[in-house]
């Protein structure tokens, strides 16, 4: 998948709200309707989550270096940058918070892919809802809050120049 670096220039995040195509099921308002084997995945593990954790992460597709996974938040993380990644996600449960922009002031380099701090100065603050899709640069920092019992994305890192 390329995304043209126009594209990754424009803003700090691109967030482009209720996507027409990701309809939101009848059960549940709160959910964007995805196909049974993400709906799956998602709910085992949901169930293998401890009560006490606040994320989990696992892979759906893997095309090399490129890896689509779920995303669980139940707990707010830290603000993190990918120097060399983008973050594509879309939102399939749940509602949230994104800061992205701005500057992160105290940086600790977890590794190579993954800066991690305590706070973001001077970003952008936007509401997320199912069916919200989100760009984050390689190199911006973000972070997501959680509005409610969870915040589920489907996301994807992609290089820097992809």
């Amino acid at each position: 998948m390329k995304i043209p670096a126009p594209l990754l220039a424009l803003a700090p995040v691109c967030l482009i709200a209720a996507v027409p195509a990701l309809a939101q099921t009848a059960t549940d308002p709160t959910a964007v309707a995805a196909g049974p084997a993400v709906q799956a995945q998602l709910r085992a593990m949901l169930a293998e989550m401890k009560p006490e954790q606040g994320f989990a992460w696992k892979p759906l597709v893997r095309d090399g270096i490129n890896i689509a996974a779920i995303e669980i938040w139940k707990k707010p993380g830290k603000p993190a940058v990918h120097p060399d990644q983008a973050e594509y996600a879309i939102v399939l449960e749940g509602a949230g918070t994104l800061i992205s922009g701005g500057t992160m002031p105290d940086r600790e380099v977890r590794n190579a892919t993954l800066v991690e701090g305590s706070r973001i100065d001077g970003g952008t603050t936007r509401a997320l809802a199912p069916g919200d899709v989100i760009l984050v640069p390689a190199g911006v920092p973000h972070w997501f809050g959680i509005n409610g019992e969870r915040l589920v994305l489907l996301g994807i890192k992609l290089p820097k120049g992809s």
